[in-house]
Protein backbone atom coordinates (compact mmCIF):
# COMPACT_ATOMS: atom_id res chain seq x y z
CA UNK A 1 0.00 0.00 0.00
CA UNK A 2 2.52 2.39 0.64
CA UNK A 3 4.21 1.72 -2.41
CA UNK A 4 0.79 3.10 -4.04
CA UNK A 5 0.66 6.27 -2.24
CA UNK A 6 2.87 8.65 -4.19
CA UNK A 7 0.91 7.54 -7.35
CA UNK A 8 -2.50 8.18 -5.41
CA UNK A 9 -0.44 11.78 -4.26
CA UNK A 10 0.68 12.40 -8.19
CA UNK A 11 -3.46 11.72 -9.26
CA UNK A 12 -5.01 13.88 -6.95
CA UNK A 13 -2.69 17.09 -7.71
CA UNK A 14 -2.74 16.44 -11.16
CA UNK A 15 -6.47 16.13 -11.19
CA UNK A 16 -6.80 19.05 -8.89
CA UNK A 17 -4.77 20.95 -11.57
CA UNK A 18 -7.58 20.30 -14.04
CA UNK A 19 -10.33 21.11 -11.68
CA UNK A 20 -8.43 24.63 -11.22
CA UNK A 21 -7.98 25.17 -14.67
CA UNK A 22 -11.78 24.20 -15.45
CA UNK A 23 -12.91 26.33 -12.71
CA UNK A 24 -10.62 29.66 -13.64
CA UNK A 25 -12.21 29.11 -17.31
CA UNK A 26 -15.51 29.36 -16.02
CA UNK A 27 -15.22 32.77 -13.79
CA UNK A 28 -17.43 35.34 -14.61
CA UNK A 29 -15.63 37.98 -13.49
CA UNK A 30 -17.83 39.59 -10.75
CA UNK A 31 -16.68 41.60 -8.34
CA UNK A 32 -18.04 41.52 -4.86
CA UNK A 33 -18.23 44.49 -2.16
CA UNK A 34 -17.79 43.81 1.32
CA UNK A 35 -20.56 46.37 2.32
CA UNK A 36 -23.16 45.00 0.03
CA UNK A 37 -22.20 41.41 1.47
CA UNK A 38 -22.96 42.64 5.38
CA UNK A 39 -26.68 43.91 4.52
CA UNK A 40 -27.14 40.48 2.83
CA UNK A 41 -25.46 38.22 5.68
CA UNK A 42 -29.10 38.54 7.39
CA UNK A 43 -29.93 35.56 6.08
CA UNK A 44 -26.39 34.01 7.18
CA UNK A 45 -26.13 35.25 10.47
CA UNK A 46 -28.89 32.94 12.38
CA UNK A 47 -26.68 29.41 11.92
CA UNK A 48 -23.27 31.21 11.35
CA UNK A 49 -23.30 34.08 13.24
CA UNK A 50 -23.49 32.28 16.29
CA UNK A 51 -20.43 30.82 17.70
CA UNK A 52 -20.94 26.91 18.76
CA UNK A 53 -24.37 26.74 16.70
CA UNK A 54 -25.44 23.41 15.99
CA UNK A 55 -27.35 21.84 12.47
CA UNK A 56 -29.28 19.18 13.31
CA UNK A 57 -29.22 17.82 9.55
CA UNK A 58 -28.20 14.75 8.17
CA UNK A 59 -26.93 14.41 11.99
CA UNK A 60 -25.81 16.77 14.55
CA UNK A 61 -22.98 18.74 14.09
CA UNK A 62 -21.64 22.12 14.48
CA UNK A 63 -22.31 24.60 11.53
CA UNK A 64 -18.98 25.19 9.50
CA UNK A 65 -17.09 28.58 10.53
CA UNK A 66 -17.02 30.53 7.37
CA UNK A 67 -15.53 33.97 8.21
CA UNK A 68 -12.13 33.52 6.50
CA UNK A 69 -12.85 31.35 4.26
CA UNK A 70 -11.50 32.65 0.66
CA UNK A 71 -14.04 34.47 -1.55
CA UNK A 72 -13.70 32.12 -4.69
CA UNK A 73 -14.48 29.70 -1.96
CA UNK A 74 -17.59 30.83 -0.80
CA UNK A 75 -18.64 31.18 -4.23
CA UNK A 76 -17.89 27.94 -5.38
CA UNK A 77 -19.70 26.86 -2.39
CA UNK A 78 -22.64 28.59 -2.96
CA UNK A 79 -22.45 27.56 -6.56
CA UNK A 80 -22.07 24.01 -5.63
CA UNK A 81 -25.68 23.73 -3.11
CA UNK A 82 -27.68 26.22 -5.58
CA UNK A 83 -27.17 23.63 -8.63
CA UNK A 84 -27.61 20.45 -6.31
CA UNK A 85 -24.13 19.52 -6.59
CA UNK A 86 -23.86 20.06 -2.38
CA UNK A 87 -27.66 18.70 -1.06
CA UNK A 88 -28.13 20.37 2.21
CA UNK A 89 -31.93 21.39 1.64
CA UNK A 90 -31.63 24.33 3.81
CA UNK A 91 -28.79 25.52 2.20
CA UNK A 92 -29.91 24.56 -1.23
CA UNK A 93 -32.69 26.37 -0.83
CA UNK A 94 -30.88 29.62 0.40
CA UNK A 95 -28.08 29.45 -2.56
CA UNK A 96 -31.29 29.18 -4.84
CA UNK A 97 -32.59 32.77 -3.90
CA UNK A 98 -28.62 34.49 -4.80
CA UNK A 99 -27.24 35.79 -7.87
CA UNK A 100 -24.28 35.87 -8.68
CA UNK A 101 -23.34 39.13 -7.46
CA UNK A 102 -25.39 38.38 -4.34
CA UNK A 103 -22.47 35.24 -3.58
CA UNK A 104 -19.77 37.58 -4.22
CA UNK A 105 -21.30 40.29 -1.95
CA UNK A 106 -21.69 37.66 1.06
CA UNK A 107 -18.15 35.85 -0.17
CA UNK A 108 -16.41 39.65 0.02
CA UNK A 109 -18.04 40.00 3.33
CA UNK A 110 -16.96 36.42 4.88
CA UNK A 111 -13.62 36.46 3.43
CA UNK A 112 -12.61 39.81 4.83
CA UNK A 113 -13.26 38.58 8.86
CA UNK A 114 -10.05 35.61 8.98
CA UNK A 115 -8.16 35.48 12.14
CA UNK A 116 -4.52 35.24 12.96
CA UNK A 117 -2.91 33.33 9.79
CA UNK A 118 -1.09 29.83 11.53
CA UNK A 119 2.14 29.19 10.84
CA UNK A 120 3.83 26.96 7.68
CA UNK A 121 3.90 24.20 10.05
CA UNK A 122 1.27 22.11 11.89
CA UNK A 123 1.54 20.15 15.13
CA UNK A 124 2.53 16.61 14.84
CA UNK A 125 -0.12 14.31 13.94
CA UNK A 126 -0.35 10.82 15.83
CA UNK A 127 0.63 7.46 13.72
CA UNK A 128 -2.86 6.76 13.01
CA UNK A 129 -3.78 10.21 11.79
CA UNK A 130 -0.77 10.65 9.83
CA UNK A 131 -1.22 7.54 7.74
CA UNK A 132 -4.32 8.76 6.97
CA UNK A 133 -3.97 12.37 6.06
CA UNK A 134 -1.01 10.73 3.74
CA UNK A 135 -3.16 8.32 2.06
CA UNK A 136 -5.56 10.69 1.39
CA UNK A 137 -3.01 13.20 0.30
CA UNK A 138 -4.87 15.92 1.83
CA UNK A 139 -2.32 18.48 2.17
CA UNK A 140 -1.75 17.68 -1.73
CA UNK A 141 -4.88 20.11 -2.74
CA UNK A 142 -5.07 21.91 1.02
CA UNK A 143 -1.66 22.89 1.71
CA UNK A 144 1.11 21.94 4.00
CA UNK A 145 -0.59 23.35 7.11
CA UNK A 146 -4.18 22.78 6.26
CA UNK A 147 -5.00 26.71 5.79
CA UNK A 148 -3.37 27.67 2.36
CA UNK A 149 -5.14 25.71 -0.45
CA UNK A 150 -3.26 25.11 -3.47
CA UNK A 151 -6.36 27.10 -5.07
CA UNK A 152 -8.47 29.44 -3.24
CA UNK A 153 -11.72 28.15 -4.79
CA UNK A 154 -10.13 24.89 -2.23
CA UNK A 155 -11.62 25.16 1.46
CA UNK A 156 -9.49 25.69 4.47
CA UNK A 157 -9.72 23.08 6.82
CA UNK A 158 -7.24 23.65 9.46
CA UNK A 159 -9.11 24.36 12.38
CA UNK A 160 -12.78 24.09 10.89
CA UNK A 161 -15.05 21.84 13.47
CA UNK A 162 -14.32 18.44 13.70
CA UNK A 163 -17.53 17.50 13.76
CA UNK A 164 -18.79 19.75 10.47
CA UNK A 165 -15.54 17.98 8.48
CA UNK A 166 -16.61 14.60 9.54
CA UNK A 167 -20.10 15.29 7.82
CA UNK A 168 -18.97 16.61 5.01
CA UNK A 169 -16.01 13.83 4.26
CA UNK A 170 -18.87 11.47 4.85
CA UNK A 171 -21.08 13.38 2.15
CA UNK A 172 -18.71 13.01 -0.27
CA UNK A 173 -19.02 9.09 -0.07
CA UNK A 174 -22.75 9.26 -0.39
CA UNK A 175 -24.41 8.37 -4.13
CA UNK A 176 -28.39 8.00 -4.97
CA UNK A 177 -29.57 10.34 -1.81
CA UNK A 178 -31.64 12.40 -2.77
CA UNK A 179 -31.25 15.01 -0.11
CA UNK A 180 -27.73 13.86 1.75
CA UNK A 181 -24.61 13.89 -0.55
CA UNK A 182 -21.73 16.06 -2.34
CA UNK A 183 -21.00 15.41 -6.02
CA UNK A 184 -16.98 16.16 -6.56
CA UNK A 185 -15.10 13.35 -8.67
CA UNK A 186 -12.17 14.28 -6.55
CA UNK A 187 -12.94 14.47 -2.87
CA UNK A 188 -15.58 11.11 -3.88
CA UNK A 189 -12.28 8.73 -4.37
CA UNK A 190 -10.40 10.17 -1.39
CA UNK A 191 -13.23 10.02 1.19
CA UNK A 192 -14.50 6.12 -0.60
CA UNK A 193 -10.87 5.19 1.11
CA UNK A 194 -12.06 5.30 4.58
CA UNK A 195 -13.99 3.66 7.01
CA UNK A 196 -16.19 6.23 9.18
CA UNK A 197 -13.78 5.55 12.20
CA UNK A 198 -11.37 7.01 10.16
CA UNK A 199 -12.82 10.19 8.94
CA UNK A 200 -13.76 11.07 12.38
CA UNK A 201 -9.96 10.57 13.56
CA UNK A 202 -8.80 12.56 10.25
CA UNK A 203 -11.19 15.20 11.15
CA UNK A 204 -10.59 15.33 14.86
CA UNK A 205 -6.73 16.24 13.91
CA UNK A 206 -7.79 18.72 11.08
CA UNK A 207 -10.15 20.00 13.30
CA UNK A 208 -7.13 20.73 16.46
CA UNK A 209 -4.87 22.82 14.03
CA UNK A 210 -4.58 26.33 14.43
CA UNK A 211 -6.22 27.76 11.68
CA UNK A 212 -7.29 31.49 10.71
CA UNK A 213 -11.05 30.30 10.33
CA UNK A 214 -13.75 31.57 12.86
CA UNK A 215 -17.15 32.70 13.65
CA UNK A 216 -17.79 36.35 14.21
CA UNK A 217 -21.02 36.53 16.13
CA UNK A 218 -23.00 39.74 14.76
CA UNK A 219 -24.65 41.93 16.34
CA UNK A 220 -28.14 40.65 17.42
CA UNK A 221 -26.27 37.56 19.16
CA UNK A 222 -23.66 39.42 20.84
Amino acid sequence: MNQLLPLITRTVVAAATLLVAATAAQAQGVTGSADAGKKKAEMCIGCHGIAGYQNSFPEIHKVPKISGQSDKYIVSALTAYKKGDRKHPSMRGIAASLSEQDMADLAAFYSAQAGKAPGDAPKTASAAAAALIEKGACASCHGANFAKPIDPTYPKIAGQHADYLYVALKAYSVEGNNVVGRSNGIMAGIAKQFKPAEMREIAKYLGSLDGDLQTVPQSRFR
